[in-house]
C-alpha cells in the first residue's frame, strides 16, 4: 500500500474514501468564500469609516467620524427606554455643539426669519425627523438632544449606530434616530 492509499475497512470501498478526500478542498473553498463574502467585507468597511454629514444651509459643512466625536465635549444621559422598560445610558455630543461647529445661527443670531429654520435628521434606512433650530438652542430650550455613539459604555450595536440621535425629554422616542447618517439645516423661505 502506498502513502496515498487508504486502508480498506471491511465493507467500505476505497472509492468512498477517495471521494471524501476530493470534497475536502471544495469545502474549504466554500467556507472561505462565505467568510469573505462582499456583504461581510462591506459591513466591516462601512463600520470602520462610518460618517455623519452635517450640511444644508450652513457655512461650514462637516463630515464627522466616531473618532471626531470622541474629541468633542461629551454629554451623558440616562433615559428610560419605553420599549424594553430599562434605563439606558447614552454618551455623545450635543446636537447644538455640532450645529455650532457647522456655523448654524444660535443665541442672539437666531431671531426674526431665522426662527423658521429647521433641522432634518435622516437615518440610513430613510427614516427622517424634523426639529426647529430654536428648540435645539440652549438659550431658548434645554433639549439635551445628543448624537450618541455609546450606550451603557459600549459602542452602539450595528442596528442602532454607529450614531444615534437621542431626544431625552420627549414623552416617546419617535424622534430618536438610529443609524443616523445626516443632519441637514434648512431655512424656510417666505413666499
Amino acid at each position: 500500500m502506498n502513502a496515498l492509499q487508504t486502508p480498506r475497512a471491511e465493507g467500505i470501498d476505497s472509492t468512498v474514501h477517495r471521494s471524501i478526500r476530493d470534497w475536502i478542498p471544495i469545502l474549504f473553498a466554500v467556507v472561505g468564500v462565505l467568510l469573505l463574502s462582499p456583504s461581510r467585507v462591506c459591513a466591516q468597511t462601512t463600520a470602520a469609516v462610518a460618517e455623519l454629514r452635517i450640511g444644508g444651509d450652513v457655512p461650514t459643512p462637516l463630515v464627522l467620524t466616531v473618532a471626531d466625536l470622541k474629541k468633542m465635549p461629551r454629554k451623558t444621559l440616562s433615559v428610560a427606554n419605553p420599549h424594553n422598560k430599562k434605563t439606558e445610558t447614552y454618551e455623545g455630543v450635543l446636537l447644538e455643539e455640532l450645529l455650532n461647529r457647522a456655523g448654524a445661527p444660535q443665541g442672539e443670531k437666531l431671531r426674526g426669519p431665522l426662527m423658521a429654520t429647521y433641522v432634518i435628521a435622516e437615518a440610513e434606512d430613510g427614516y427622517r425627523v424634523v426639529f426647529s433650530l430654536a428648540e435645539l438652542d440652549s438659550g431658548i430650550l434645554e433639549s439635551d438632544v445628543i448624537v450618541a455613539d455609546t450606550m451603557d459604555g459600549a459602542p452602539l450595536a450595528t442596528k442602532q449606530g454607529p450614531f444615534r440621535l437621542v431626544a431625552p425629554h420627549e414623552k416617546r422616542p419617535a424622534r430618536w434616530v438610529r443609524m443616523l447618517k445626516s443632519i441637514t439645516v434648512v431655512r424656510a423661505t417666505v413666499q
